[in-house]
């Protein structure tokens, strides 16, 4: 052992030192194995563990500081870790219990109920205790938070848990004066207590109650960190050295004496690839392996530098180690203590590998393939009650021990971990949850101790990443007990621990989830969507009352859901729908009565449309009909209720726009329709020929509401002179068609849609609108010289921004340029027309379902359905005046069935008025009618068609061909209706 500082002369009574020089080598027989110095006292293991030794710093009578005689202390097991203040002296045992030592007594004493311990360090008046399963213990002082147990919490001598690092897999714990710090096994810093001197690394001097993530050191690969009295210091993974706080006897290496409130990099060690740190009380050491020097700075007024001088010095400079013992020797470990420096070594016979990067002591306790083959193994043996499930146990009741299990190692990915990056390997976890369900009983005991004490356990407000990687881990667990038709509960247990986080922790889940490869992040999907059919199970058997059994599974599908809107990649939509809501649904509509209507909710339809991700669109039309239902029901008997608007076939739009201004109508109901002079009842055919024929007087009323772009599709006009309400009442109209069920021929791009539902849109949006301003917007984002077209922000004599017109549009803003001009163009432009639009939306279908649909499926359920499934129309045709069998019959299906699709469309559009069906209203349900005009000179007329009642009048034509000429015509040609 080398030996340097105050008074190290004598050997502490160890052996008779080497006084050549400053520094001492002492032969130790037995040998050092552990050491720890105070200011006051060194402590130290010999024979193996067998022997612990103390000896304590007195005054003489002159009052000089002189070592007190070296004294042993009686120990019942083996010590392994001993860690040293002036008031006390912690003692590890090889069991996992801990022994105090105070300055009147040196008889151990235990400390608490701790076991399983395998880490302790002490401060001035605290100390720190990891348990295997990465519970960290503190007890002692709490003047400045050192103890980590949050605010206002009393100083105290039992160990109490630090509970905002449960969960993290820890590497090392280290105690300074009055500050603590914990690492955990992916470089993350955490550090609380006292910060006077900038000691914590925090960039202030506020004092820390509870542990604090020390940010910028995150990606530094942080592998050890150590403590003086004020100061700290860290080493990375490669072999860089960080210090921090206080600077006053040059103990930070920085060459000043200066404060760092921040972790600096001590320069003069750069490339130099230290390999072990340790703080003393003023002053710091930092060994180098390769080349077998010891660097020191800080106080040396001792002589605890090493250095042949008694001052302090500001930059690291080598120890003076005594070359012929230095040539025989491997140093293995350095220690500082008051004012004190030690260096363990053994001879080259006798040289282990050294510490180099690694930790000093044991970390928590990880999962990995050799425990799992052996549990695998050894379940069917006698170990299983004695050993094999205690284990289990213990590995998966701590969220420490699985968030610190399948880190991915691979080129120190887990050194990254951050908001993009969990730093864990799922594809082994993957492997290690197959591995386990090979054996029934090993899985099943892992499911229940999942269930039972993990879950229940889990922190609402776990620090950091890491602490959040159990909630990555555990779907990868459930994948295998779903498979085998269980895990139901721990599922439901899982949603539960999920949304008990607290906001600002689910949000970095979120992030994690956002990141995921795809076939992880679908892991996590099927992992509820395989337990949501329960919820509607449930709601079916309790009367369709809102229930809460497995309604955590749907809000977590809620929440993953918009996590996969926003993914680079996304998911197909039909891994979240759940097809038993269909069945559900379905039920409700056929066989609900009156009565059964009242007896539900708002709250019920609510959670439905929170839950609109599980609904494919089928279901979601399904909740839209039960809803509009429920608020009929609402209003009073259905036959009193719904409203008749009378108007002139000439002049429907300016019909409609007088009925709507009328006051006193009950908007939540559907829309009867009667043209004047017409006999027809509307039993819907009537209300389709109506707003057919709204769509097209829109596009040409005055003042004009809507210009139709090049694409062909409408947008509201930008010249709104002359305009009352007429957006407002256009805004009426859509929501009328859509609460009537029927189509309003007006070709909207998606980007209204989007914006009925509070999306933002995109450039994608106006490419679809207006293909020729999209295609010179993307040649700027595209051209790799911008500058050269001389662009400002303007757009048509409108700043697109503040000053725009002198602001040039370049590469690096180009981006922004777009995004403007499109915000421009389908949103500031428009505001107050759309403002009033979606008013009158509002009100012209005051039913909230619609906002369930995505912006695709609500611009099918209002501009109508292009399913077309052609075989089904006749199918279901119905013939009056023919039969199936008659010679025109087969012959008009011949012929349609030849018709290309657009002219299969222009038929369609022919014979109900629009080539879009209303949603629910497919070809598989519509009922078209062939009937017989009955003239004799039936090759001399056209089809006519009745569209109210979607019936094709034909004429018994005499051969196949002039059928074949009069269709075509009659569907390209004309618009000729019979009575309706």
């Amino acid at each position: 052992m080398f030996s340097w500082g105050e008074n190290t002369r004598d050997g502490f009574g160890l052996e008779k030192a080497n006084t050549d020089g400053c520094v001492n080598f002492k032969h130790m027989k037995p040998p050092i194995t552990h050491l720890s110095a105070g200011h006051k006292v060194v402590a130290f293991i010999r024979n193996n563990g067998k022997q612990v030794s103390v000896a304590r710093m007195q005054e003489d009578k002159d009052g000089r500081r002189i070592t007190g005689k070296l004294k042993d202390v009686e120990c019942r097991e083996k010590i392994l870790a001993l860690s040293c203040s002036d008031a006390h002296i912690i003692l590890l045992s090889e069991e996992g219990r801990v022994f105090c030592l105070t300055q009147s007594s040196n008889v151990p004493r235990p400390v608490g109920n701790l076991n399983q311990v395998i880490q302790v360090a002490c401060g001035e008046q605290h100390s720190i205790a990891l348990t295997q399963d990465g519970k960290v213990f503190t007890w002692g002082q709490n003047s400045s938070g050192q103890l980590g147990l949050g605010k206002g919490e009393p100083s105290t001598l039992s160990p109490q848990p630090v509970k905002s690092l449960s969960g993290i897999p820890l590497a090392q714990i280290t105690a300074g004066g009055d500050h603590s710090f914990a690492l955990s096994l992916s470089g993350a810093v955490f550090g609380w207590g006292k910060n006077s001197a900038g000691q914590l690394g925090l960039g202030d001097t506020i004092d820390r109650p509870a542990p604090a993530p020390v940010d910028c050191l995150n990606l530094k690969k942080t592998i050890t960190v150590s403590c003086g009295v004020e100061h700290t210091a860290v080493l990375t993974k490669g072999g860089l050295v960080f210090t921090f706080g206080s600077g006053r006897y040059g103990q930070l290496g920085h060459n000043s004496l200066r404060n760092e409130l921040r972790p600096r990099l001590v320069a003069e060690l750069w490339g130099a690839k230290v390999t072990q740190i340790a703080c003393g009380r003023n002053h710091t050491l930092a060994f180098v392996g390769s080349f077998k020097k010891i660097y020191s700075f800080g106080r040396g007024e001792q002589g605890q530098l090493g250095n042949g001088v008694k001052m302090d010095q500001s930059v690291p400079l080598p120890v003076q180690l005594p070359q012929d013992c230095i040539d025989d020797h491997q140093i293995e470990q350095t220690f500082a203590g008051g004012n004190h420096s030690f260096a363990l070594c053994s001879s080259a016979k006798e040289s282990g590998n050294g510490l180099n990067d690694s930790h000093l002591g044991k970390v928590t306790q990880t999962l990995d393939n050799d425990i799992i083959n052996r549990w695998i193994s050894e379940c069917d043996s006698k170990s299983w009650k004695k050993k094999i499930q205690k284990e289990i146990t213990k590995t998966f009741s701590s969220a420490s021990c699985l968030n610190g299990s399948f880190l991915d190692k691979s080129h120190d990915k887990h050194y990254q971990t951050s908001l993009k990056h969990s730093g864990v390997d799922l594809s082994s976890a993957r492997l290690a949850f197959k591995k386990l369900a090979e054996k029934a009983k090993v899985l099943a005991k892992v499911e229940d101790v999942v269930q039972r004490i993990l879950l229940p356990s889990l922190s609402k407000d776990p620090i950091g990443v890491e602490g959040l990687r159990v909630y990555l881990i555990i779907p990868e667990l459930l994948r295998v007990l779903l498979k085998q038709q269980r895990g139901i509960d721990v599922t439901e247990a899982f949603a539960a621990a999920i949304l008990r986080l607290n906001p600002d922790k689910f949000q970095v889940l979120v992030s994690l989830w956002s990141t995921l490869p795809n076939k992880f992040f679908r892991t996590v999907v099927k992992t509820f969507h395989s337990v949501s059919p329960e919820y509607f199970c449930m709601l079916e058997k309790k009367g369709y009352a809102v229930n809460k059994q497995f309604e955590g599974t749907v809000k977590v599908m809620e929440r993953l859901y918009e996590v996969n809107c926003n993914r680079h990649i996304k998911i197909s939509a039909s891994n979240f729908h759940v097809n038993r809501a269909n069945r559900m649904l379905e039920n409700m509509l056929n066989t609900f009565a009156y009565n059964d209507y009242r007896k539900l909710s708002e709250d019920f339809f609510y959670s439905f449309h929170r839950q609109s991700c599980v609904f494919n669109i089928e279901a979601k039309y399904l909740v839209y009909q039960l809803e509009w239902k429920y608020r009929v029901v609402l209003c009073g008997p259905l036959d009193f209720c719904i409203p008749t608007i009378h108007v002139n076939r000439e002049k429907a739009l300016e019909d409609a726009f007088q009925h709507l201004r009328q006051s006193g109508h009950n908007f939540t109901m559907p829309l009867k329709v009667e043209f004047e002079a017409e006999n027809g009842v509307d039993q819907g055919g009537v209300s389709l020929e109506f707003f057919r024929l709204l769509g097209r007087e829109l596009l040409t009323m005055e003042p004009k509401t809507l210009e139709v772009y090049e694409s062909g599709l409408a947008w509201f006009t930008t010249d709104d002179g002359g305009i009352n309400d007429e957006f407002y009442l256009l805004g009426l109209l859509c929501g009328k068609a859509l609460i009537n069920k029927c189509v309003l021929n007006l070709c909207f791009p998606l980007a209204l849609f989007k914006k009925l539902l509070g999306l933002t849109t995109t450039l994608d949006d106006l490419k679809e609108l207006s293909p020729s301003e999209a295609s010179c917007l993307q040649y700027v984002l595209d051209e790799d010289e911008v500058e050269a077209l001389d662009l400002v922000f303007m757009d048509k004599g409108q700043e697109l921004i503040p000053n725009g017109e002198e602001l040039p549009v370049t590469m690096v803003n180009r981006k922004k340029y777009v995004d403007l001009y499109v915000d421009m163009k389908l949103n500031k432009l428009v505001q107050s027309q759309f403002a009033d639009f979606e008013k009158g939306f509002h009100k012209g279908c005051p039913i909230q379902a619609w906002r369930m649909f995505l912006p695709e499926e609500l611009m099918t359920l209002l501009q109508g359905d292009d399913n077309y499934e052609w075989d089904k129309m006749r199918e279901n045709a119905k013939y009056q005046g023919y039969r199936p069998t008659d010679d025109i019959i087969q012959n008009f299906w011949i012929v349609f069935m030849e018709f290309s699709e657009e002219q299969k469309k222009k038929f369609l559009t022919f014979l109900t008025g629009t080539d879009r069906l209303p949603r629910g209203l497919s070809l598989s349900k519509l009922q078209m009618q062939i009937t017989s005009m009955g003239s004799t000179d039936a090759d001399e007329y056209y089809p006519k068609a009745q569209t109210c009642s979607v019936t094709l009048c034909l004429p018994n034509y005499s051969s196949i061909d002039i059928l074949r000429e009069k269709l075509l015509h009659a569907i390209t040609h004309c618009d000729v209706f019979g009575d309706l």
